[in-house]
């Protein structure tokens, strides 16, 4: 399975290749940022549980950046208005969008695992 099976599932392969120069550094960034991601979910989960917006914004703004630099738009985009809106302290916006994020977070994680066990 090749990058084929990404861009079949809405990365932009290109972006992340343009950013990160070479398909064995996106590949790479790629494992870095599933190991990420099952820190970053827990973190996220208790953050937003304890009404902690400032260590919110932080996880959620690294979200973004690896994101972007992967080419996983949507997410991106997600966690983008998810920072944003956790810096203006709106709990319930993060509250009631919360799982729109985690659900793109989840499917976007299904979707690296599956590729990187060509």
């Amino acid at each position: 399975m090749g990058i084929e099976y990404l861009k079949n599932n809405g990365v932009d392969v290109q972006a992340g290749l343009d950013l990160l120069g070479d398909i064995d550094t996106y590949n790479e960034t790629l494992n870095d940022f599933l190991a990420e991601q099952e820190n970053r979910l827990p973190a996220l989960e208790k953050y937003k549980e304890e009404n902690d917006m400032e260590n919110y914004a932080v996880q959620v703004h690294a979200m973004k950046s690896d994101s972007k630099y992967l080419g996983f738009t949507k997410l991106a985009e997600l966690a983008l208005e998810h920072q944003l809106q956790s810096q203006n302290n709106n709990y319930d916006y993060v509250t009631t969008n919360y799982d729109e994020l985690i659900q793109e977070a989840n499917r976007i994680a299904e979707i690296v695992k599956e590729y990187l066990k060509k």
